[in-house]
């Protein structure tokens, strides 16, 4: 089982990224390096249930905590194309010349401008249960999400004053998750109760800045991702609707879309091994 090595990275404007990194498996040096980019509000710890799947295929997992969670400077107005320079930044820091990116929910959006913006260092993009852009035409970008999520993006798109209000008196809502989801959080991805409590630990404000970064514009368009792209989403996802990775099927040039049926936002998850079995053979360069 890989061992996780943390570190800071301290950045040329002089913030900080607190870096993750799994090292080659025990078994063979690593064949593919994964950035992994966290969701919301999460820590930026890769992915442990996808440890062993991993370990099987040669992957080497990098990771920071995005501005403002766990160890990381925060940002403020940070939008998400802006992951692209702190994801080069953090492969410069470990050595890592070529790689590939692979987000959950809110990462989805961060992978996808790692792929945008790195064209000459991103070999393939995964996003799980991702994000369309706000902005995408034709998409009703609300539609199907569970009341109290749409609330909290609507608070966001009328402005951080209202985001902030809104996150004042908000609560956890067990029905923004299906059956699936909770049965999910009961097995491997209990892993969650590991990366969420530290991610709010000092209040919502990093929480804010990624939401708020979702719903402006994102800094680049999924029209300009060169490299193979796999979008995985579940049919009954309740926070991020399946729409979005439809739209993005659409709009990214060289896009494989996995529809799962019955699957929700974490359920799908259960199904990632298959995509870092596709990452290991597209990400080829």
């Amino acid at each position: 089982m890989s061992r996780v090595t943390e570190t800071d990275l301290t950045l040329p404007d002089g913030r900080r990224l607190h870096v993750y990194d799994t090292g080659p498996p025990a078994a063979s040096a690593a064949r593919l390096t994964v950035l992994w980019h966290h969701g919301t509000p999460n820590i930026g710890e890769p992915p442990a249930p996808l440890f062993p799947a991993a370990d099987a295929l040669g992957i080497r997992w990098v990771s920071y905590d995005r501005p403002g969670y766990g160890g990381s400077t925060p940002r403020p107005g940070r939008d998400v194309a802006s992951a692209a320079a702190d994801s080069a930044a953090v492969a410069d820091a470990l050595g890592v010349d070529r790689f590939a990116v692979m987000g959950h929910s809110g990462g989805g959006p961060h992978a996808l401008a790692c792929g945008a913006l790195l064209p000459e260092r991103v070999l393939a993009v995964v996003s799980v249960a991702g994000l369309a852009p706000f902005d995408a035409e034709g998409l009703d970008w609300f539609v199907g999400m569970a009341p109290s999520a749409a609330a909290s993006l609507r608070a966001a798109a009328r402005g951080r004053e209202a985001k902030e209000r809104h996150e004042a008196t908000a609560a956890f809502d067990p029905e923004i998750f299906t059956p699936a989801d909770h049965a999910a959080l009961t097995g491997p991805w209990s892993w969650f109760d590991e990366i969420v409590p530290p991610a709010v630990a000092s209040g919502p404000a990093p929480l804010i800045d990624d939401d708020l970064a979702y719903v402006s514009p994102w800094g680049f368009t999924p029209t300009e991702i060169p490299t193979p792209t796999l979008l995985l989403h579940g049919t009954e996802d309740r926070l991020v609707p399946a729409p979005h990775a439809q739209w993005l099927a659409h709009h990214c040039p060289r896009a494989t879309l996995r529809l799962h049926p019955t699957e929700g936002h974490i359920s799908l998850l259960n199904s990632a091994t298959t995509a870092l079995t596709w990452l290991a053979d597209h990400a080829v360069g």
